[in-house]
């Protein structure tokens, strides 16, 4: 039996969604609310008609089964194709994966779910074949509210089929007192990225792939036209994210806005050249060093007011909503600034944090929000830089490496990458407390494997 587990994270776009699409830059960053995916592969059953592929999705309370023989019959597949190599799925594959969630009573008000198990099923094949094995997945975020949760779900997902596979390897290493530390370089998380594309593009069809690029790579990051470029800042930002519980589709919202684009060509061209200037300088902001409270005060009003700017911009585009609204006429009673994040039409607000808001200020604002049924997340976006091995303990992507336990049952995971805080910037650190042996922690936009010195054990 073989173990491994992955996690990565939700994000949020700061400025420049649905104008990116478009051409426009966009600005997006990961934050500290993640997805989690764990893998038990299964020794070949010596009865093949026992050999089951399984799916237990956590928070939905739904479990998935496949017997392996009609995965090879419908599919008409075996091995794995090649995993080092991300291929797209064909619309025969996806027609006959379809006819595979067929066989499965959804319920109606979960129907929603038939993208994603596409998504898995062709992850899964793709890169493991017809392998008996059983996935577990979790997750922080709320489905379909603008948080990235379909691409931490591809992510998570690509890293821990990839990990299994055996494409991530080790390219050099720091010792660490019973373990040794590994990193896991760049080509690999770009592999990652390009799996979990793949995946993304079952769910949501021409996705902009700033997303799952957020999510493998963690960070902010400027996005345009495919190419992303790393942001990095002294200075934390502290973000109020607003689920106001109101689905919406995707798909239709981003048709929407492409129909008004047609409609009006040259007053939504310049709606989109405003967002991307807007993005352009929220990027050179966020990079500015700020050294005392006058000027965090001033970069954080910047901020707001280009928040403010880019929500007038995508009411143009007709993206806001009622419950949107709501919350940008509720925060701005406390003189705080929102915007939506994601497709709109619902989904998820963001509220900036100023640093010198007090608590019970911030504690009213949301007790207001949630009034209305609203749900509210503090969050602290994910800076990391790819010069640099350590990013102060934030994880990005992790995963175990095969032979080790499911650790993902409690909350050790996340309470250890809170410990692992080294002073100053250090071109390496040495966690405060021993992690279970044989996991693989993802240390800003790197992965580390902790390869045990010692016999397996999960230590306290």
């Amino acid at each position: 039996m073989e173990v491994c587990a992955a996690r990565a994270p939700g994000k949020i776009i700061l400025a420049g969604e649905h104008a990116v699409v478009h051409g426009s830059a966009a600005v997006a960053a990961a934050i500290d609310l993640y997805t989690r995916c764990s893998l038990c592969l299964m020794p070949l059953a010596d009865d093949e008609a026992a050999a089951t592929l399984e799916l237990d999705l956590k928070d939905p309370g739904l479990t998935f089964s496949w017997p392996c023989g009609r995965l090879r019959e419908v599919l008409l597949t075996d091995e794995a194709a090649g995993a080092r190599e991300a291929r797209p799925c064909s619309p025969d594959r996806l027609a006959s994966i379809a006819r595979l969630l067929e066989e499965h009573e959804i319920p109606e008000a979960k129907i929603w779910l038939s993208a994603g198990l596409s998504a898995f099923l062709f992850l899964y094949t793709s890169i493991l074949g017809c392998r008996p094995g059983k996935v577990t997945v979790s997750s922080d975020l709320p489905m379909g509210s603008g948080l990235g949760s379909s691409a931490a779900f591809c992510v998570s997902m690509s890293g821990v089929l990839l990990t299994a596979a055996g494409v991530v390897t080790a390219v050099g290493g720091i010792s660490g007192e019973g373990m040794g530390w590994e990193l896991v370089g760049k080509d690999d998380l770009e592999l990652v990225n390009r799996w979990a594309f793949q995946g993304e593009k079952i769910i949501h069809g021409k996705p902009s792939g700033i997303d799952n690029a957020v999510s493998t790579f963690g960070s902010m990051i400027k996005f345009k036209k495919g190419e992303l470029t790393n942001l990095k800042s002294s200075n934390p930002v502290k973000m109020l994210i607003t689920d106001t519980r109101v689905g919406r589709n995707t798909k239709a919202l981003v048709a929407g806005v492409s129909e008004r684009a047609s409609r009006h060509s040259d007053a939504m061209a310049s709606v989109f050249n405003a967002v991307n200037s807007i993005s352009e300088e929220v990027s050179s902001i966020v990079e500015l060093a700020a050294n005392d409270e006058i000027a965090i005060t001033s970069k954080e009003e910047k901020l707001a007011e280009l928040m403010e700017m880019n929500q007038g911009l995508l009411q143009c585009m007709g993206v806001s909503h009622s419950s949107i609204e709501t919350v940008l006429r509720t925060t701005l009673k406390f003189n705080l600034v929102s915007k939506l994040t994601g497709a709109g039409g619902g989904g998820c607000v963001l509220t900036l944090i100023p640093t010198m808001l007090s608590n019970l200020v911030l504690e009213k604002v949301i007790a207001e929000l949630e009034s209305h049924s609203f749900r509210c997340f503090k969050v602290e976006l994910l800076f990391g830089c790819l010069d640099n091995e350590v990013d102060a303990g934030k994880a990005v992507l992790t995963a175990s490496l095969p032979g080790t336990s499911n650790f993902f049952s409690g909350p050790y995971l996340i309470s250890f990458a809170k410990d692992f805080l080294p002073i100053g910037n250090p071109s390496f650190a040495v966690p405060t407390r021993t992690p279970p042996c044989g996991s693989l922690l993802a240390v800003g936009a790197f992965l580390h494997l902790i390869k045990p010195r010692i016999p397996f054990k999960c230590l306290p």
